[in-house]
């Protein structure tokens, strides 16, 4: 996979050293030189390289979950982040956001974590995503839209770490390869402070970089009226408030009922073990 990182807010890809002829994932334009203005070559990079995910740099963890089990309950996240140093990707999979990622100042200034988590909403299970565009310092706010871009890029990537990483998961549970999948995006500038339905997962895993939400605007309000889960304590909607902490500050997060009593679901039917 290509990154998610931001050096000094900027995605990795876009960092000086991968201003390079060598970089795959950058096209290098030279303008030619003209004669009149005897103008210097100027190196222009453009990001149209393909996102392409690799097994070989994902490092995956099972905190408090057990790989093997065949039985996999709810509630159950992932946390990914990527090192500048290596090159590879770092997943959690565990029932909360692992917080020991994101700690240090080098992740507080990068910010190119994705976390998601799976939601039983009225019997069917859906995949919600998270990405963290501006906020928080000047710096992500004046390359919101870069960022934007590189996240959208980015995702189809990121959700084949999931399956990769989670592979006991969807081999139990294939049917989670139709489960849709809700990206929010969180920014302090409103056009990129927003929810998107990129559909089932097995199609929003293979959408081509830059892809956004497969459904327009009309589908998606429809789709959010129906998948907002019960207001009364139920088993058929869990978790029923998000896991993820800044989830909660997000205008469209798809949450109700009560966050008492959580205790676990087995993944696809059934209540409280």
């Amino acid at each position: 996979m290509g990154t998610l990182t931001a050096a000094l807010v900027l995605p990795s890809k876009l960092k000086p050293a991968y201003f390079t002829e060598d970089n795959p994932s950058f096209v290098l334009h030279r303008t030619r030189r003209r004669t009149k203005n005897n103008q210097p070559l100027v190196p222009v990079a453009r990001l149209f390289g393909p996102a392409i995910f690799e097994a070989s740099k994902l490092k995956v963890l099972f905190l408090g979950v057990d790989e093997k089990k065949d039985t996999v309950k709810l509630p159950r996240t992932y946390t990914l982040t990527h090192s500048d140093i290596t090159s590879k990707l770092t997943l959690a999979i565990s029932q909360t956001i692992n917080n020991s990622q994101l700690q240090g100042w080098y992740n507080r200034l990068q910010r190119d974590e994705v976390v998601a988590e799976w939601k039983k909403i009225k019997g069917k299970m859906s995949l919600h995503v998270h990405c963290h565009i501006s906020g928080g310092h000047f710096l992500l706010d004046l390359f919101a839209t870069l960022r934007y871009y590189i996240f959208c890029k980015e995702l189809p990537v990121v959700l084949k770490a999931f399956v990769h990483g989670d592979e006991n998961l969807f081999n139990n549970y294939p049917e989670l390869q139709e489960a849709l999948v809700w990206v929010y995006f969180h920014s302090n500038i409103p056009e990129f402070n927003k929810v998107e339905c990129w559909g089932p997962l097995k199609e929003a895993s293979s959408l081509p970089g830059g892809a956004i939400g497969t459904h327009n605007s009309k589908e998606k309000g429809n789709l959010l009226d129906t998948t907002h889960p019960c207001p009364e304590e139920c088993t058929c909607c869990f978790p029923p408030m998000s896991l993820i902490p800044w989830a909660q500050d997000h205008p469209n997060q798809i949450d109700g009922g009560s966050s008492k009593g959580l205790d676990q679901q087995t993944f696809v039917s059934g209540g409280p073990s």
